[in-house]
Order: C-alpha cells, then sequence, then structure tokens
C-alpha cells in the first residue's frame, strides 16, 4: 500500500478512537450516581443515643432534649410521618393546623426518646443489614444488645432532599410505630375532633417521665 494511505489510514485509526473513548468519557459522566447508604443515618443516630445514655444524670432531660433533637431532625422525616399518622384526615387540615401537629409529633417523638434514654448499662446498637423495600424505601435492620435481650429495630427509610430519613420503625421486626400512633390519634381526631388531639399530646409532652425501676429495656421504645 502507498505510504500515503497508509498515513490516511493511521491517522483515521487515531480520529475513531478518540471518538470511541469520548463516547466512553461520556457514557461514565451520564451514569447514575450510586445514592447514598441509608445505614450511616441510623449509626450516626445511634452513636448520639448512646453518648446519651452514658451521661443522662449530667445532662438532665432538658440536657436530653437538647442533644437529642438535631439528631432527630436529622434521622426522621417529620412531616412524612406526622401526615401518615392522621391517615385521610390530614387533607381536612388547614396549613396552619397541619404546621401545628408537625411540631407536637416531633414533640412526642423527642420526649419518648429524652425520658426513656436515661441511663447506660452496656447497651450497644448494632447494623445488621440495609435491604430495598416497597415504594422506593429501604429497610436498615438493626439491634440493640442490652445485658437481658436483644431488641430488634427495624428503620424504614426513604431518601428525600436531605438525605435518606425515617419514616416508620417496626420493634421486633413487626410491631410498626406509625401504625400505633395512627391507631390512637384517629380514634381521637374521630372522637373529639383536632384541638383536643393536639391538647392532649401537649399535655403528654408535658407529663413528668416515668421512673426508671418502672420499665424494662424494650418499653423505652414504645
Amino acid at each position: 500500500m502507498h505510504p500515503r494511505w497508509l498515513g490516511r489510514g493511521a491517522a483515521l485509526f487515531a480520529v475513531v478512537l478518540a471518538v470511541s473513548a469520548l463516547g466512553r468519557r461520556a457514557s461514565a459522566d451520564e451514569a447514575p450516581a450510586k445514592p447514598p447508604a441509608a445505614s450511616p443515618v441510623i449509626d450516626r443516630f445511634h452513636a448520639v443515643l448512646i453518648d446519651v445514655m452514658k451521661n443522662a444524670t449530667a445532662l438532665g432531660l432538658e440536657g436530653r432534649k437538647a442533644k437529642l433533637g438535631p439528631a432527630l431532625d436529622e434521622t426522621y422525616d417529620f412531616p412524612a410521618m406526622a401526615q401518615r399518622s392522621l391517615s385521610t384526615h390530614w387533607a381536612e387540615l388547614t396549613p396552619e393546623q397541619r404546621q401545628r401537629f408537625i411540631e407536637v409529633f416531633r414533640g412526642m417523638t423527642l420526649r419518648t426518646y429524652a425520658t426513656r434514654f436515661d441511663g447506660y448499662d452496656n447497651e450497644r446498637f448494632e447494623t445488621l443489614a440495609e435491604e430495598t423495600s416497597i415504594a422506593n424505601t429501604v429497610i436498615v435492620r438493626s439491634v440493640l444488645h442490652t445485658k437481658d435481650e436483644d431488641v430488634h429495630l427495624d428503620y424504614r427509610m426513604r431518601d428525600t432532599p436531605e438525605g435518606f430519613r425515617v419514616i416508620d420503625v417496626y420493634l421486633s421486626g413487626t410491631v410498626s410505630e406509625l401504625a400505633l400512633r395512627r391507631s390512637e390519634y384517629t380514634s381521637l381526631f374521630e372522637r373529639d375532633g383536632f384541638d383536643a388531639l393536639v391538647s392532649a399530646l401537649e399535655r403528654k409532652i408535658g407529663d413528668s417521665p416515668v421512673a426508671p425501676a418502672e420499665r424494662n429495656s424494650d418499653s423505652r421504645l414504645k
């Protein structure tokens, strides 16, 4: 073959390689990024819980609330959970009522954690697995190891603009916290109305905590 044609062929081959490389690079750039894992959110939350438990006495109730509040906001999707806890009644609320209920729902959750996780006896959390689930959610399976028993906690989470957030918690893998709240809240809503429901929850938030001796380890989660 004439050297001139060899030169043209080599140039053409170089162009093809360049285009191919660009195509591969574009494909790599356009490939969807792997979504962030949900487990680290739970691991961070559990770390705060253990720290609060270890320092419970020094912190006191208000100190535990102050420390747990930001951690809960970074872990739970309170607007979504508040809406689901009222089921179809959510549509009956004004924007102001919805915001008020979200705040009360958050307050109830904060009170539960601050009053229940009030001491430390070598408990530890362990994350077991992360699994995809229905409706684009993820289940993070974990266990709280205590000296007497292992308490299984499964967190249902969804990806939000702020990252993965919890929308339900299952005690012992089956008891849905949200289902329990829905049953209680909708019943009171239907019987006495929205204002009565919120007032009852606000009173509960202000109640004195139960003494540690009056409960066992898994009651911390109820």
